[in-house]
Parts: C-alpha cells; structure tokens; sequence
C-alpha cells in the first residue's frame, strides 16, 4: 500500500515538473483567424421606373465589430481597394458610384494609417432609362470586390454579388 501511494505520489511530482517546465506559450495556441461574414445588400429607390428617367442604387456592406474594409483608395499598394461594379443591359446607363467617406486609422500590420469602412458603408450610384429602352423587367448586377481586415492581419480579396430588379414602363 504504501509502495502504491509512493509511486502515485512520484507520477503526480513529475508531471506538475513538467507543466511548470514547458513554456506557457504552449498553451496559448490561437485559434485560426477567419474572414468575417459581411453583409452586403443592394437596393434601388424605386423598384418601378419610366422610360427616360432615373432611380438611385444603393449597395450597403454591414461590416462587423473588430474588422474593417479597405477603402476605394488605399494608402498603401499592397491593399485592395474596395470596388463596385454595375452590368446592366446595353441600353441602360449607369452613373459613377459614389463611394462612402473612409476613416484612417493604425493597425497592427501597418506602419502608417490606413484607409478604411468600417460599421455601415454605403455606395450610391444612379440608373438611367433611356426614352427608347424596352419596356419590361430587367436586372442589374452589382459585383463589389473588397479586402476586409482586423487589427493584426488582412485576409485573401472577396467578391459578392447582388441582384437587383428594375422593370422599365
């Protein structure tokens, strides 16, 4: 019996010697870091339109809390820069987007600030019918391209996809 309490008593020493020994860093294993999930949702001001006349398109990225998006013109070469593109049908023009004020700020990854979304970023842009365009439904495709980030590392350049309905009248 007390060989056995010795011999428990001799494992138990040597493996509390054995964490004290192995550097506390070995536990700290970080967990994979992932690109956030963004929403990115479009809309138009009117789903309804006459030949000849306009509406304004909207693309809206949710960016989640901790992470940001580079902005459509980053201070650095090596970022991506956030970029909206509209296909339309031929007769369909679309106007130049207009992209969201961008905040600077420093990272972790970076030496100097970096421009970028962050929250809420919304993109407009405007759609013209021409006078002489078919009348019926159509769509519109909006691709937005961007880099999103969070303070220590920049993951691989997303492109999502939105489709919006327009019927001309």
């Amino acid at each position: 019996m007390e060989f056995a309490k010795l011999i428990r008593r001799a494992g138990q020493l040597l493996l509390a010697s054995t964490l004290l020994i192995l550097p506390a860093n070995f536990y700290a294993i970080p967990s994979p870091q992932s690109a956030p999930n963004i929403g990115v949702t479009g809309n138009l001001s009117a789903s309804n339109v006459k030949r000849g006349r306009s509406v304004q398109g909207t693309i809206v990225m949710d960016i989640p809390g901790g992470y940001h998006v580079n902005s459509s013109r980053p201070l650095e070469k090596f970022l991506v820069a956030t970029e909206l593109r509209i296909e339309a049908s031929n007769s369909i023009r679309v106007g130049p987007v207009i992209y969201p004020r961008a905040v600077l700020r420093m990272f972790k990854f970076s030496k100097s600030r970096v421009s970028v979304y962050e929250g809420r970023a919304v993109m407009r842009f405007r759609v013209s019918v021409p006078a002489s365009a078919a009348i019926g439904s159509t769509q519109l495709k909006a691709r937005l391209r961007y880099q999103s980030c969070n303070d220590e590392v920049c993951f691989p350049p997303r492109t999502q996809e939105v489709s919006l309905s327009l019927t001309i009248n």
